[in-house]
């Protein structure tokens, strides 16, 4: 057993990653290597924010929520009664019930390459019914590029009828030096500066991408086209400020009875160079020439 600034860690490992998870002190993803190299996940054990029922700690790494995001119910602060059950090769680590939902994560490390597939589920244990929407959070440190494709594919032949949508928080700022946008990338510079930016989008390619020190992070998921999704249609954002960035993916809103729950998968694929299929060489080099 392991441990993360004092609080005890499970660990799964492949001979190509090496993953810590807590197994106290809420559901977070703590520590992800590639072939012993350093943590690919942000590190915060003094990060939080102040609430009606205490500090929530945000600790870093992998978390899953609720969407829409509500002020004091979004942020109750975990107990120390995670339950962690193995499942074949990996794990599901499940949260009891708060504001009424209760969580888990199940966590799958692939033999073959580097890559994981997480499971993230809600379930609604109140007695009324609630609409909702899973919501996958990934923190990672300072330094690196954040990549965001966008729609250019024509909806109709004319090409009359609008692709894309692009939602800005009020922090944020489009003039924010640390954005680039491109017609078919976003890309973001992961620079400490405050105001804090944060923006979304309708994301039809299903993936989220961030590059430091020449390693790909892809977090990839269902984009569900003709699906309901909160802030304004977003199924995927980014969020980057003094301290992280962070790479967002959401599944669709859903009405769920009592004791209903909805799943949302994601799987993170690990890259040790930018020279892969998906990213095209013009994007590889606007990367470059933004470091």
């Amino acid at each position: 057993m392991s441990n993360y600034y004092g609080v005890p860690t499970g660990i799964l490992e492949s001979k190509y990653l090496r993953l810590e998870y807590l197994i106290r002190a809420g559901l977070r993803i703590v520590r992800l290597s590639l072939n012993s190299g350093p943590n690919l996940l942000a590190e915060l054990p003094d990060f939080y924010t102040e609430t009606p029922f205490g500090n929530y700690l945000f600790r870093g790494g992998h978390r899953l929520w609720r969407s829409p995001e509500l002020m004091p119910e979004t942020y109750i602060p975990e107990k120390d009664d995670l339950v962690v059950e193995k499942v074949g090769e990996g794990v599901r680590l499940s949260q009891p019930p708060l504001a009424g939902t209760s969580r888990s994560i199940e966590i799958q490390l692939s033999q073959e390459r580097a890559a994981i597939t997480l499971i993230h589920r809600l379930r609604n244990e109140s007695t009324e019914s609630v609409t909702l929407a899973p919501w996958a959070l990934t923190m990672l440190p300072l330094g690196g590029i954040a990549i965001m494709p966008q729609s250019v594919e024509y909806i109709d032949p004319g090409g009359y009828i609008p692709n894309r949508v692009l939602v800005f928080w009020p922090f944020a700022r489009v003039q924010d030096p640390r954005l680039t946008l491109g017609d078919d990338y976003i890309l973001l510079q992961a620079q400490p500066a405050l105001p804090a930016i944060k923006l979304g989008t309708f994301n039809s390619h299903g993936w989220l991408g961030y590059v430091m020190h020449g390693i790909l992070f892809i977090k990839r998921f269902e984009p569900f086209q003709d699906a309901n999704f909160p802030d304004w249609g977003c199924n995927a954002e980014l969020y980057c400020n003094d301290r992280f960035v962070e790479l967002e993916s959401l599944g669709p809103l859903k009405d769920l009875g009592p004791g209903e729950s909805v799943l949302h998968k994601e799987t993170w694929e690990i890259y040790e160079n930018l020279d892969q299929p998906f990213i095209p060489a013009d994007l590889r080099k606007r990367i470059a020439d933004l470091k």
